[in-house]
């Protein structure tokens, strides 16, 4: 996927693995979530992937941009400059 990013505005390795790594994270985190509820409830686990996905994709997209907003506000308003999204140093 990096190689598929223009040459002029392709990010370093260091920060596409960074970049890369919180998907690989939430992937793992709601597999894992999904194994543990059929489990938990006997419900086959494709329906919960199902509904953890919408709810992931709609409530969960809701939720991340409102921390987003709300922290970038506060880094602003503070001047936390290590705090920036996407800036990595």
């Amino acid at each position: 996927k990096r190689f598929k990013e223009p040459k002029e505005e392709r990010r370093p390795w260091r920060i596409w693995f960074y970049d890369t790594s919180k998907q690989a994270i939430g992937a793992l985190f709601i597999h894992f979530a999904n194994i543990f509820l059929s489990d938990l409830t006997e419900e086959d686990p494709c329906s919960l992937y199902l509904i953890n996905f919408i709810l992931d994709a709609t409530l969960g997209m809701l939720l991340i941009w409102l921390g987003v907003k709300v922290v970038s506000w506060i880094v602003q308003h503070q001047k936390y400059t290590y705090l920036v999204f996407g800036e990595y140093g």
